[in-house]
C-alpha cells in the first residue's frame, strides 16, 4: 500500500490525504487514502478524488472482503471505455458486485491482484484492485497516473489555466 501512496505522491501537484484520529474525518475513513490533483495543496471543494485506497469494508461495500488484516483495495477512476478494455465488462451492465459474484474472466469480487470493475462504481467507470501484487502493481500506478493527468486536464479546463508541459 505504501508503494502505491508513494508513487502518487510523486505526481506533480498530487495531494494524498490519509486520515487518522487527529484528521477531523470520520473514523470509518482512518487509514484509507484519497488522491487529488490539487495545485494549491488543499482538498478541492468541488471534485471527488480520482483514486482511493480503502482498508476495510464500508457500509454497502463488502464484496471485496476487506476486513481481514492485510487486505486493502485501490480504486481508480478510469472512464467507461477503459473499464471495458481492462475488464472485458460493459460498464452499464453492473450496479455492484455481490460477494461471490464473478466478472467476465471468472474472478470473484474478493480476488487479489486483478483489475476488476469497482463493486459499486463500475458503472461510472471505476476499477479496483484488491492487494495489488506482481501482476497488477505497474498497471495500478499507470492507471493512477492517467487518472491524475485527467484530473489535471479537468482542473485546467475549469480554471482556464494550463501549466507548462515538462519533457
Amino acid at each position: 500500500m505504501e508503494q502505491v501512496i508513494a508513487a502518487v505522491r510523486g505526481f506533480d501537484h498530487a495531494l494524498v490525504i490519509v486520515p487518522g484520529p487527529k484528521s477531523g474525518l470520520p473514523e470509518q475513513a482512518w487509514g484509507d487514502a484519497f488522491f487529488y490533483y490539487a495545485p494549491g495543496g488543499q482538498v478541492p471543494g468541488t471534485v471527488q478524488p480520482y483514486g482511493t485506497i480503502v482498508t476495510k469494508n464500508q457500509p454497502g461495500d463488502t464484496a471485496c472482503d476487506l476486513d481481514p488484516p492485510g487486505r486493502w483495495r485501490v480504486n481508480i477512476q478510469v472512464g467507461r471505455a477503459a473499464l471495458q478494455e481492462l475488464t472485458g465488462e460493459e460498464p452499464r451492465g453492473r450496479d455492484h458486485l455481490e460477494p461471490g459474484a464473478h466478472n467476465a474472466d471468472g474472478a470473484d469480487g474478493a480476488g487479489d491482484d486483478r483489475v476488476l470493475p469497482h463493486p459499486l462504481y463500475g458503472a461510472l467507470g471505476w476499477v479496483c484492485v484488491v492487494n495489488p501484487g506482481a501482476r497488477t502493481h505497474a498497471t495500478v500506478v499507470k492507471l493512477l497516473r492517467a487518472a491524475h493527468d485527467a484530473a489535471r486536464t479537468r482542473f485546467e479546463r475549469r480554471h482556464g489555466t494550463q501549466e507548462p508541459t515538462h519533457p
